[in-house]
């Protein structure tokens, strides 16, 4: 398998070539072209994360309920998939380890890689994020968007991220939900700083340039009613 992203990082496209009987998993609906010949079929997956409860399990977790299920039957079939926010594709390997993912960040994935609903705690209620996350394990490529730019940290011993910019996590880390550094409670709110992910430990932090819960709301106070 083959991927290539282009037109980074404002407008991302992930081109995708299969090999032969090759499977490639995406959101519905992300698909923008592909090769005639290539099969198309949707499921709500067996196996780990999958079937009706696994779909319904998604589907709290702000995601699609279906799958799309792409197979080639020849070597070199091609899938152009897009996210729905305007935006960067990272291709992120699975090795066996396990990687937490906000809800609306996932995007495609090797057959080889399963998707199952983690529950964050109530700590993430708080946040104003959703409770829930998407923990995904297993092996081959995961591709995973953003909205606007994203770019990845390296956490050593301890990182803060606003809770709205981040996009996945290593499990290897751990995480409160807190107010930002040298804030009071009613300051962090009151100035519109909102509460920060405090991360320590060891591993990788993925964030983007842009928060989708602020830009809603920028967006919809300017709207007329309706």
């Amino acid at each position: 398998m083959e991927i290539e992203l282009l037109h980074q990082p404002d407008s991302a496209i992930a081109r995708v070539v299969l090999d032969k009987n090759q499977e490639f998993v995406a959101e519905a609906g992300c698909m923008i072209a592909m090769s005639g010949y290539i099969n198309a079929s949707t499921t709500l997956r067996q196996g780990k994360g999958g079937g009706i409860l696994g779909g319904l399990k998604r589907l709290v977790g702000g995601e699609s309920l279906f799958l799309s299920v792409f197979r080639s039957p020849v070597a070199g079939g091609e899938i152009f998939l897009a996210p729905k926010f305007i935006g960067d594709i990272l291709v992120y390997q699975m090795n066996g380890q396990e990687l937490v993912v906000q809800a609306t960040s996932y995007l495609a994935s090797e057959s080889g890689v399963d998707i199952d609903l983690g529950f964050q705690g109530f700590k993430s209620l708080f946040s104003g994020e959703s409770i829930f996350w998407l923990t995904i394990s297993g092996y081959g490529s995961v591709l995973l968007n953003s909205f606007g730019g994203i770019y990845e940290v390296p956490v050593e011993d301890e990182y803060i991220v606003d809770t709205g910019h981040i996009v996945a996590f290593e499990k290897s880390l751990n995480f409160d939900i807190t107010k930002p550094p040298r804030s009071s409670w009613i300051g962090a709110f009151i100035g519109g700083e909102g509460l920060v992910c405090r991360f320590k430990g060891q591993g990788k932090v993925y964030c983007q340039t842009h928060n989708p819960g602020a830009f809603g709301r920028q967006v919809g106070s300017q709207l007329p009613p309706r």
